[in-house]
């Protein structure tokens, strides 16, 4: 039964619109479904049906819009206009626009999608009556996806005569009245008193002629016309933004549209008046709505999901038991305390009752199947609060490293599943995904969609496209924006990049800029979520293939799944465990020693002394620049510090003002307040202050008598507390509770104060464990086996903070020799030598050069045999294309059979043929051509440096600042910072990392790097502003501020900043005596919408000269 209202069939006047195309009918609808639900109740419509074009990716959002109308009637925030929702259409933050007050009936929401045929020109809305027709729509859906390409539907006229049984089925014609007279017939016959036609206005000035067509071609076909409003926008002001979808879909630009552009702004949400005096001469139409809005009864809350069964006689809940008791053993050989076996008692008996055994059996069995293929995984998030996943080998976290709190992943009064979060290694979680699909079947399984936005520079780049802005204007507007920001580019700052606000045609598309931003482009897979049922999979929603050969998806992404209460296992990816992994392959075969993480040798001294002096590049969550300054404030010695340090550096507890009382404390230079014995000990673990989700539940629970199942309610208001503006309420209820049991108010708003930080971000403290046993465990082989650490590293690309570059930077200042690629040494893979001294030294392999193939390095693997002596003869035995061996050549691979970059060029592009051939492999003597022997100029270093980063990414040779440091003077070597005066100094590097956080105020913090190591430079908002197009695009920066140190940290606090990129480019040539910061040259001026005023920056030309090259080889890695 639906939980929303029924549509008013007594009202005359009542309407019912019964064809919305949401913006999830991709560069087509110009409206979020929430926002034509939200304009809906405004306009007071008895009902509004979403029909996406062959698809139902949008009715969830739309249904959750409409229950959040109900529940939230006092401020309502769209989710398209929130901060913390990916599909926000603007980047409101807290001033989000709130809806208009719930009107006293909400629009009922019909379920539909709009059936477009390849065999017909007639398009059909089908509306699904009940639960059975719900099902064969969506397994309708499904027929025509599977059988198309990702993103398109095959669907034929057969087709929807064999499945639209239950359907409403309403026509809507083409301009050609004539050709859906037989369409009509046929469906009219197959599926009586269900088929309609559709009037939709056309609003070109011909409207009541087109109705009274429609009419006679009703009447002919003996099917009711019934009033639709063809609605692509939900008001009036989307009418610029459709025509740019528009141009987007057909590409176009907006001044080549032609009659393609909307007429007009009617395409919009009408009233039930408007609709009526449209439909004046035809009351029977608007009347019809309403009656089969009625018809259709289904709603998404009908929708029940029933886990998959195991096949046998064990009842789910008795293996789970049986499972859990093995565990038991496994897990404690010495025996379980009595509070182990509480908690697994307590938790089998609330599983059982909550009807969740199944949910843990499928987890369990797939995490068995990695661990019998030796693939590393280990479960994480708020499922390591359970002792039972813990029993079963799912999570690793013992309940004696943290307090546990099940409620915080299950709770009997949490209208919410469970959701258990396992990590597998990232180049092997294909094997379990694969296995998944062959064990459930593909009608059974699915991943879910991600749906893929417009992201600011997305937006920048084809709405600037589709206005007829230059490449320079676009380049332009993308500089202002940092990273993966969801913002648009600020009007404001239009003239100091050279751009003139008053331009007309500018400010619109930077409206059209903001307004598309969030816009949904097209669905992807998600990145493991999957769903597996144990009857059909599309009796739920419909499946579609992926653009990844051999996997399936369905149209609704996590929201939505959670929305409807649907169980999910995110079977996720995680590059450290893949790193891990191959490290302990490699410790066995070079070191004989067998570990796994368990076996790991614990609480080490040496490890946490390495971390404490912030040795830490490449170590799992500890590698950024803010957590390893961090380090040795932290000083960590214990596993539960590496747990604190892994939860306290993110935006939760530094929001909610918990990093600095925390060190003070654990420096001995403050103490914990007094906040009571009983509060005390939920916060002794970490000194009086709360960090974790799990203390914020205790809190309640212990301060201000909260049951658990409330505490966990507050963790969740806690959560959106920004987008549903319902704090309010909790803080009142937290504040009074304190107070009854004999808390000061003081202290009760300092309590709520600090929890409150959660609203942008906590760690569960299981979550945090999990974590931190990773972290635990990369620190321990960096310290004791660095050679191995950053030889699994970098056979792990791509993951991590920082580039092969510095994995390499790093591994030599341990100690370790890295030799560079060779055609008779290396491999595919980065491997180990013995060095005569007994130690290992780093061979990189072929997987280092860019655009290389591992199928080309297993050709020059197993045709080596006692090695090759030249290029020739590499391509005769391994067969391997010309272009293939000058990647070689480029990436000097050639060096140890004595040639020299120039050299092995030069022999590959002697090699005419493109492969060789049989017949003249070995050539009589004299009846072979005779390349005669060439003396070539040999390359200088800074030639050989940049061919290396240009092959590589890196270079063994030299760093850039080592060549460029005599022409650039006053500098500081980054190793002098340590014991530098505390004056007005300058440094200079490359930047190897830039960070924005969003909790830090505007602070930016640089990493840059030189030839002696690193620096880390902080710039306030302040400075930030004055020079952010070198902060934002600079490779080579020189920096000129205040030292500040703080033990062993050393900060370099910005005052001045120059850009000197263009010093890069002169790597390979001669420099001169000096180089000059940037300066924008007058031909590089943007060509539209120019302030005359303003210079803008130097933009790469498209091709470019080898001299310019040289400055994009040097990427920094940026992240918020």
């Amino acid at each position: 039964m639906s939980v929303f209202p029924g549509p008013d069939t007594q009202n005359p006047a009542a309407y019912a619109e019964l064809c919305a195309t949401s913006n999830f009918t991709f560069l087509t609808g110009a409206s979020h479904p929430e926002e034509l639900v939200a304009r809906a109740t405004e306009l007071g419509l008895a009902a509004l049906a979403i029909t996406d074009r062959n698809s139902l990716a949008g009715v969830v959002r739309a249904f959750s819009a409409l229950k959040t109308l109900r529940q939230e009637t006092e401020a309502l925030r769209i989710r398209s206009a929130t901060r913390t929702d990916p599909s926000s259409r603007q980047n409101y933050g807290n001033d989000a626009p709130l809806a208009q007050p719930v009107a006293a009936k909400l629009p009922r929401l019909i379920i539909g999608a709009r059936l477009c045929l390849r065999d017909c020109t007639t398009e059909f809305l089908a509306l699904p009556t009940d639960r059975p027709a719900y099902e064969r729509l969506s397994q309708l859906l499904t027929l025509g996806k599977r059988r198309a390409a990702k993103g398109d539907c095959a669907l034929t006229l057969d087709d929807l005569t064999a499945g639209g049984a239950g359907l409403i089925l309403i026509a809507l014609p083409p301009s050609d009245l004539a050709a859906a007279l037989q369409p009509l017939l046929r469906l009219h016959r197959q599926f009586p008193g269900h088929v309609f036609l559709g009037a939709a206005p056309r609003y070109d000035g011909t409207d009541q002629a087109w109705f009274r067509g429609c009419a006679d071609l009703a009447l002919r076909a003996s099917t009711p016309m019934v009033a639709v409003g063809d609605v692509l926008m939900h008001r009036a002001a989307r009418r610029p933004l459709a025509d740019v979808l528009t141009c987007l879909r057909e590409r176009l630009t907006i001044d080549s549209i032609g009659a393609r552009a909307l007429l007009n702004a009617e395409r919009r949400l009408k009233s039930p008046a408007e609709m009526a005096r449209l439909f004046r001469h035809h009351p029977a139409a608007i009347r019809r709505t309403s009656e089969i809005a009625a018809r259709c009864a289904f709603d998404l809350s009908e929708l029940s999901y029933d886990y998959p069964d195991e096949e046998g006689e064990e009842l789910p809940q008795d293996r789970l038991a049986r499972l859990a008791r093995e565990g038991l053993t496994k897990r404690y050989p010495q025996g379980a305390t009595d509070r182990v076996h509480q908690l697994m008692a307590k938790e089998l008996r609330l599983v059982g009752e909550l009807g969740y055994a199944r949910y843990f059996l499928t987890v369990h069995d797939i995490v068995q199947f990695a661990r019998s293929r030796s693939i590393l995984c280990q479960g994480r998030g708020s499922a390591a609060n359970s002792i039972l996943c813990y029993l079963l080998e799912i999570t690793d976290v013992s309940p004696d490293m943290i307090g546990m709190v099940f409620e915080r992943f299950i709770s009997r009064h949490r209208d919410e599943p469970p959701d258990i979060d396992v990590d597998f290694e990232h180049e092997r979680r294909e094997e379990v995904i694969q296995w998944i699909y062959a064990k459930y079947g593909r009608d059974r399984a699915g991943l879910c969609a991600t749906v893929i936005h417009f992201r600011t520079r997305a937006a920048i780049r084809e709405v600037g496209k589709v206005m007829g802005l230059s490449a320079d204007v676009t380049a332009a507007l993308s500089g202002q924006i940092w990273g993966m920001s969801d913002r648009g580019p600020d009007p404001n700052r239009l003239r100091e990049i050279g751009l003139n606000p008053e331009d007309r045609r500018l400010a619109l598309t930077i409206r059209l800029i903001a307004e598309i931003i969030g816009f949904p482009r097209h669905l992807s897979q998600h990145v493991g979520g999957f769903v597996i049922t144990r009857g059909r999979l599309d009796a739920l929603c419909p499946i579609e293939n992926a653009a990844m050969e051999g996997r399936t998806c369905i149209e609704w992404d996590k929201d939505d799944i959670d929305a409807l209460g649907i169980l999910k296992v995110d079977v996720l990816s995680l590059g450290m465990l893949t790193c891990l992994r191959k490290s302990f392959d490699l410790l066995e075969r070079h070191k004989g020693l067998r570990l796994d993480l368990a076996k790991v040798p614990q609480e080490d001294p040496a490890t946490y002394a390495m971390l404490t002096r912030a040795d830490a590049v490449g170590v799992f969550q500890v590698e950024s620049r803010a957590q390893m300054n961090f380090l040795p404030r932290m000083k960590p010695a214990t596993f539960y510090d590496l747990v604190i340090e892994v939860a306290i550096v993110r935006p939760g507890p530094i929001q909610g003002g918990m990093v600095k009382p925390y060190i003070r404390r654990r420096q001995g230079l403050e103490a914990p307040e007094p906040f009571g014995p009983a509060l005390a000990a939920v916060t002794a673990k970490t000194l009086g202050v709360p960090l974790f989700q799990e203390q914020a539940m205790q809190i309640a629970v212990v301060g201000a008598g909260y049951s658990a199942e409330e505490a966990d309610q507050l963790r969740r208001s806690l959560a959106s507390f920004r987008r549903m503006g319902t704090i309010g309420a909790h803080r009142d209820r937290f504040v009074s509770g304190m107070t009854e049991r004999g808390y000061p108010v003081a202290v009760a708003e300092a309590c709520f104060a600090q929890i409150e930080g959660f609203a942008d971000y906590g760690f569960p403290e299981s979550h945090a464990a999990a974590f931190a046993m990773l972290t635990y465990v990369s620190s321990w082989l960096k310290c004791h086996h660095p050679e191995i650490f950053a030889c699994a590293l970098l056979n792990s690309q791509p993951m991590g903070f920082y580039a092969p570059a510095q994995i390499v930077r790093d591994v030599r200042e341990h100690g370790v020799e890295v030799r560079p690629i060779c055609v008779n040494r290396s491999e595919w893979d980065n491997r180990l030598e013995p060095r005569a001294d007994g130690r290992l030294a780093l061979r990189l392999g072929f997987r280092q050069i860019k655009g290389f193939r591992a199928e080309d390095a297993g050709w020059i693997v197993a045709a080596r045999g006692n090695g090759y002596l030249d290029v020739e003869s590499l391509w005769l035995r391994a067969g391997l294309l010309p272009a293939v061996l000058e990647r070689l050549a480029e990436a000097d691979a050639f060096w140890g059979i004595g040639l020299t970059r120039r050299d092995a060029l030069w022999a590959v592009r002697a090699i005419r043929a493109p492969k060789p051939l049989p017949l003249f492999a070995n050539p009589l003597d004299g009846e072979g051509g005779i390349e005669h022997a060439v003396v070539l100029p040999p390359m200088h270093l800074g030639e050989e440096m940049v061919e290396d980063y240009n092959a590589l990414r890196l270079s063994l040779r030299a760093h850039p600042m080592e060549l460029l440091r005599p022409r650039l003077h006053g500098l500081t070597c980054h190793e002098q910072l340590a014991t530098a005066p505390l004056e007005l100094i300058s440094v200079c590097g490359l930047v190897i990392t830039r960070q924005r956080p969003g909790t830090a105020s505007g602070v930016v913090f640089l990493t840059l790097e030189d030839e002696t190591g690193v620096a880390n430079i902080i710039i306030w908002q302040k400075v930030y502003e004055r020079f952010r197009p070198a902060v934002i695009g600079g490779r080579l920066l020189r920096v000129t501020g205040r030292l500040k140190r703080e033990g062993i940290l050393v900060h370099l606090i910005a005052e001045q900043i120059e850009d000197l990129s263009r010093g890069l480019s002169d790597l390979g040539y001669p420099l001169d005596d000096t180089i000059s910061p940037i300066r924008p040259d007058a031909d590089d001026a943007p060509r539209f919408g120019l302030h005359p005023s303003a210079r803008p920056a130097r933009q790469p030309p498209r091709a470019q000269h080898p001299r310019e090259q040289a400055k994009w080889l040097f990427p920094s890695r940026d992240f918020h």
